[in-house]
């Protein structure tokens, strides 16, 4: 009986931390996915997995097209750095796990919970009193989402430049990975979303899936 209380506590502890480690993360079926075709399930401008990171999801029109996004992070990289003119500004709603307007939403900034693509965290909500609660158990300060993108404009210059740093480390990584273990293509790619693409469609790295294959299309989308 001793030994079964203590598996038990250890399989709880051990699920809580994957809970913890994985919070941005929801089950594929409770996403929704804006993009259409074959990359859809990618972010369009880093080509992380959005269900991963669905929590801190944003989406917004561009040339009658919708584009979705793993943080606000690469939705301003998109606007400023790409020059994509937008319109339409979505983000997920922690509460519904909906999307909702952008300038609905309450933003919690800076709370205990992982950021993505970012150290600074930032969690949308459809009501004041949903953003305060979640303030009230996480920290951080309440904004609304021009506050916000403003504040990842000011930050864009070194967060940009860290990420490519770690982009770069990760591509050599995947130049490594690919390798040893795909058969050869050719191809050239414009993103990491369509490199991934191509991978799960073309198999000829196998059935991969999570950092490989993330990093495997990074190296792919920036090889010469």
């Amino acid at each position: 009986m001793k030994k079964l209380l203590i598996s038990l506590l250890i399989l709880s502890v051990g699920l809580s931390a994957m809970q913890m480690k994985n919070y941005r993360a929801v089950p594929i079926k409770k996403a929704t996915l804006l993009k259409s075709g074959n990359e859809k399930m990618y972010c369009s401008v880093c080509g992380m997995t959005l269900p991963m990171f669905y929590r801190t999801n944003h989406a917004a029109d561009h040339d009658h097209k919708h584009d979705q996004y793993c943080s606000v992070t690469c939705l301003v990289e998109d606007m400023v750095i790409n020059g994509k003119e937008m319109s339409n500004f979505k983000v997920v709603d922690n509460t519904t796990l909906k999307f909702i307007p952008s300038k609905d939403a309450y933003f919690v900034v800076g709370s205990k919970k992982p950021g993505t693509m970012s150290m600074v965290s930032k969690y949308a909500f459809g009501t004041k009193a949903a953003a305060q609660k979640f303030q009230k158990e996480n920290g951080g300060k309440i904004m609304r989402f021009d506050a916000v993108i403003n504040l990842v404009k000011a930050r864009q210059a070194k967060e940009l430049a860290m990420i490519k740093k770690k982009q770069a480390m990760m591509a050599k990584k995947g130049g490594m990975m690919y390798n040893k273990m795909c058969k050869k293509t050719d191809k050239h790619f414009t993103s990491t979303a369509q490199a991934k693409a191509f991978l799960k469609e073309s198999q000829i790295c196998g059935n991969i899936k999570g950092k490989k294959l993330q990093v495997i299309g990074l190296y792919l989308s920036k090889r010469k």
